[in-house]
């Protein structure tokens, strides 16, 4: 499993996978990276503060990420991600984070003491498609209300049952009311939930040139920011 990388070609940045505590949804139809999460405080906070290590602060931004929310990160962890901010100089941090936290988010900036680019897992704009085949427990209505939270919404593309129609919405409404997004084109897992391969090749013909935008961040493989397996 990788858990250190670097980010060169887009918005450049250093980043880590961490292990936190099991996702206080769990739920969604589609995600099995939950399987990464432990109960084991103690080993997870050896575990994250020899990842932590690795930071050299070289572009003065640092992305965290875990199989669920950072609010899911041990406490120790969360302060040990503090105390190399302030020690390799960084000026932004990234983390991620489920709806239900919405309102949590600037209790985080404020312990962390620097800007923070907060991500959500969106998935779908579409909300019949997110909320009741994909199962997310995010009941926003409107691109609108998760922007008066959230930075940059994290999308999924590829996925059977789901429409070019959808794809072109949730797209549009990125652009039109984030700075920056990423899309995931879907790999199947161990779910039930799997890609549509014909879907993937419209989506890969229509929005190539997304590849170029600096605001979207695309991902063909799950791994491509360097950590996972």
């Amino acid at each position: 499993m990788d858990r250190y990388s670097k980010i060169t070609n887009k918005n450049p940045r250093e980043i880590v996978l961490l292990k936190a505590f099991p996702c206080a949804w769990g739920k969604c139809a589609f995600c099995d990276y939950i399987d990464d999460n432990s109960r084991d405080e103690a080993a997870m906070v050896a575990l994250n503060y020899e990842v932590l290590q690795n930071v050299t602060g070289e572009f003065g931004v640092l992305e965290v990420i875990n199989s669920g929310s950072c609010f899911e990160l041990p406490k120790a962890t969360l302060e040990e991600i503090r105390r190399i901010i302030r020690e390799k100089n960084i000026q932004r941090l990234f983390f991620e984070s489920h709806w239900m936290y919405r309102r949590h988010l600037n209790r985080m900036k404020e312990f962390m003491g620097i800007p923070i680019t907060f991500k959500i897992g969106v998935e779908t704009f579409d909300n019949d498609f997110r909320q009741n085949y994909l199962n997310k427990n995010a009941d926003f209505k409107t691109p609108q209300e998760v922007a008066q939270y959230f930075d940059s919404p994290c999308i999924m593309v590829g996925i059977k049952g789901q429409t070019k129609a959808m794809i072109d919405t949730d797209i549009e409404m990125m652009k039109k009311y984030f700075s920056l997004g990423t899309i995931n084109v879907y790999t199947n897992n161990t779910t039930n939930i799997v890609k549509d391969d014909a879907l993937i090749a419209w989506f890969r013909e229509k929005y190539h040139y997304l590849d170029n935008d600096p605001s979207i961040e695309v991902l063909y493989e799950n791994t491509d920011f360097g950590v996972g397996d």
